[in-house]
């Protein structure tokens, strides 16, 4: 028996939880605050306590005997978890400081791309000041643009030009608002498609693809709203997207491959963990929006619970820099719909009761998992952020979006969700939007 901890409390670490129990592993968790899936996952053996702890962390290794440790989310990676946790002398599945700075850094991102021509790289220039700033937005012309801060955002810290931002003058307020709070920023050319998500598994030089998967960032039906940390997810059933070729994929692939490369050879560390990579297909072919160095959040939950491939196994390989070569999945489709609290992300109503028909939930055939929400008193109640997330696995799409959307329908509480996530409508307006593109 392998004694795994996993460090985190989102839906992502319930879903990674989960995958790893399924391949046999005695489960651990570290977390900020409980959830009560991985509570009940590893048997009540938890610890809450800050992430960002790392003499904690490693005091509970050695107490528990862990024999691996697996990081979820990206703030402890991009502050030097790994670093500190395999000193001590327990391997991590996740990137040490350097390498993590593929998502702790856009600048570092970008730099990198350009140095080492990475084909998905799109123009871009970061500034520390406001000098130089307006005549860069002259040059390329503010509706050609997007304001990006440095550092991790939380998925809410990007500014589009003509969804965000409405003028130039906008885009120059936004940007002394930065300079202001003493952050660096990167102006970037802002580019037109549609956007999906390849996660992937890396050994230090062998990069393995997961099916794609594209994400819903805005808070409201129809793409309307704020952004969010995600408001939802789809996979389809052959693992590909509509608007997404297989060679589509391995032109997003290779440059996943020559980035972990790039990171060596920059670094001198090699990339060890899940890279997600967040592209876009263009009319100039695929670019690439970012990079994390993490599984996605809600993508962790299109994945992993269709993998046929023992995910410990997976994990040991990363650890062990012996990846298989070939990893399975289930060729199914997957929908996950996330329930937030009302108002989110502006102003969340927080302690909410949530009710949860969990009997219900299992004759459907839907699976949950635990975002931001607590427990007290035996009840589940909402804090600011994300509440839950609620799965359909089936062999279409349609039927998955089903079973997800009678799921979402089990929870009651003062929750709100995106409806049309994973529906056949809004792929058909992914599908127009992208033949438009391509036809101009």
């Amino acid at each position: 028996m392998t004694n795994i901890l996993i460090v985190g409390h989102g839906a992502r670490e319930h879903a990674i939880g989960e995958a790893l129990v399924r391949g046999g592993a005695e489960l651990y968790a570290f977390m900020s605050f409980k959830n009560a899936g991985l509570d009940e996952l590893s048997k009540n053996r938890i610890r809450i306590h800050s992430e960002t702890d790392f003499k904690a962390i490693i005091s509970f290794c050695k107490e528990k005997n862990i024999d691996f440790v697996v990081i979820g989310p990206e703030k402890p990676l991009c502050v030097g978890i790994v670093d500190a946790i395999e000193s001590s002398g327990f391997p991590c599945v996740g990137p040490k400081i350097e390498a993590a700075q593929i998502e702790g850094s856009k600048i570092f991102m970008r730099n990198l791309m350009e140095k080492f021509k990475i084909k998905s790289n799109v123009k871009s220039k970061s500034f520390k000041s406001m000098e130089g700033v307006e005549e860069y937005i002259d040059k390329m012309g503010e509706v050609n643009l997007v304001v990006k801060p440095d550092g991790l955002t939380g998925g809410k810290g990007v500014k589009v030009f003509g969804d965000h931002l409405f003028s130039k003058e906008d885009m120059v307020n936004y940007c002394t608002e930065l300079i202001d709070q003493k952050r660096q920023f990167i102006l970037e050319e802002k580019i037109e498609g549609e956007e999906f998500t390849l996660q992937t598994f890396v050994d230090g030089e062998n990069v393995v693809s997961t099916p794609l998967v594209q994400d819903h960032k805005r808070a409201y039906e129809g793409d309307k709203g704020p952004n969010t940390g995600g408001m939802g997810s789809y996979s389809m059933a052959n693992h590909l997207m509509p608007f997404i070729t297989q060679e589509d994929v391995e032109d997003a692939l290779e440059d996943m491959k020559n980035i972990v490369a790039a990171i060596k050879a920059e670094t001198g560390v090699k990339y060890k963990g899940f890279l997600y990579g967040q592209f876009m297909k263009t009319k100039n072919g695929i670019k690439l929006i970012e990079f994390n160095a993490r599984l996605g959040d809600p993508e962790a939950m299109n994945i992993l619970p269709i993998l046929k491939t023992n995910f410990v196994d997976i994990c040991k390989g990363i650890i062990n820099e012996n990846l298989a070569s070939s990893i399975e999945f289930q060729k199914k489709a997957t929908v996950c719909k996330y329930l937030a609290p009302e108002g989110y992300p502006k102003s969340p109503k927080k302690d909410q009761l949530v009710e949860i028909d969990t009997k219900k939930l299992k004759d459907i055939g839907a699976r949950y998992y635990y975002a931001s929400v607590y427990k007290k008193d035996g009840q589940v109640y909402t804090t600011t952020s994300r509440a839950m997330g609620v799965l359909g696995v089936a062999d279409s799409l349609k039927k998955a979006e089903e079973i997800a959307e009678k799921g979402v329908g089990c929870i009651h509480g003062n929750l709100f969700h995106r409806k049309d996530v994973g529906t056949q409508s809004l792929l058909k307006k992914r599908i127009d939007h992208m033949e438009s593109i391509l036809s101009k």
